[in-house]
């Protein structure tokens, strides 16, 4: 368990895919922590928390501003996880995305004193389509191809120029969360391998880097415990050993799935073009190493959907 001095943090979003895993570690290592959330999706993520005297739960809009800054002005620091996530989504609703990913997170570090601490959750999806060759670091440009990667660089460089704020540039995330998500990537090729035991890959060779969902909350406790050491700088955090193509990553779900067939389409596209490897050496030197292998996910997916369904679990 990491030990550090207790704090009383804000997590916008706290009943997310992250939040509802960030939040009951931030508990149990000791943090009093307050959730602004809207409950738009799977409003049940947070149910096993309310027990704990150190949680306080408030339903509302990351765009309150009244109400926000009341929030932030009890906060020792903030992690807005609050956002439309994902590319589809973003494009399916443009304002809404705006206002939330780039003018709520703005409103929050106008918001803040020089004294309180920011972590967020960027992407490395800004890294665009790169080379495949060539590992991105902090310092390859971002290059992102949609309005989501877009809004993330853009309040990312305002974050950073505050010098009071972590950066997270998290690989694609997969794993089972009380609020699911079967859209991202490892998600959604697992459940099909165990539910339609068959997929139809398009540009199979495309790279991906992925990171577990309980290791993007060890970031965040790990960013709280060493701020001020890592404080200004954006960090890659995902599995070094999980630079894999689409049909790599099938590869390994198969491990585990002996029935699933793989077809790799000779025609179409796909219509999400992001293709690259990351290196994680930055955030690796500050002592950070993940937990939860590809493998070990994998597993865990597999045994989860033994309980849910599609129709569930998804953004769009």
């Amino acid at each position: 368990m990491i030990t550090q001095s207790s704090q009383h943090i804000l997590v916008t979003g706290g009943a997310g895919y992250i939040g509802s895993i960030l939040v009951p570690q931030l508990l149990r290592i000791g943090h009093t922590v307050t959730v602004l959330d809207n409950f738009s999706f799977a409003p049940s993520g947070l149910l096993d928390c309310c027990h704990d005297e150190k949680l306080r739960i408030v339903r509302g809009d990351v765009r309150d501003e009244r109400l926000v800054k009341e929030l932030v002005g009890k906060a020792d620091a903030v992690i807005p996880l609050a956002c439309l996530v994902g590319a589809p989504l973003c494009a399916q609703r443009p304002v809404e995305a705006r206002t939330i990913n780039y003018d709520a997170v703005k409103m929050i570090i106008d918001l803040t004193s020089k004294d309180q601490k920011l972590l967020f959750p960027t992407t490395n999806s800004g890294y665009g389509i790169g080379d495949e060759t060539a590992y991105c670091t902090e310092d390859t440009p971002l290059k992102p191809i949609s309005l989501y990667g877009r809004l993330k660089a853009d309040i990312e460089t305002v974050l950073l120029d505050s010098g009071r704020a972590i950066t997270f540039r998290l690989a694609t995330a997969f794993g089972i969360s009380p609020r699911m998500r079967l859209d991202l990537l490892v998600n959604d090729f697992t459940y099909r391998a165990v539910v339609d035991r068959f997929i139809v890959l398009f540009e199979a060779h495309f790279k991906r880097n992925y990171i577990h969902v309980r290791d993007i909350a060890k970031a965040f406790a790990h960013g709280l415990d060493r701020f001020e050491s890592m404080k200004g700088e954006a960090y890659n955090v995902g599995l070094s050993d999980a630079n894999l193509s689409k049909r790599e990553l099938c590869e390994e779900i198969k491990k585990q799935v002996p029935e699933f067939h793989i077809v790799e389409s000779e025609i179409g596209q796909d219509p999400d073009k992001r293709n690259y490897i990351v290196s994680n050496d930055k955030i690796e030197a500050t002592g950070f190493q993940p937990d939860v292998s590809l493998q070990k996910g994998i597993a865990e997916l597999i045994r989860g959907y033994q309980v849910i369904r599609r129709n569930q679990y998804a953004n769009v």
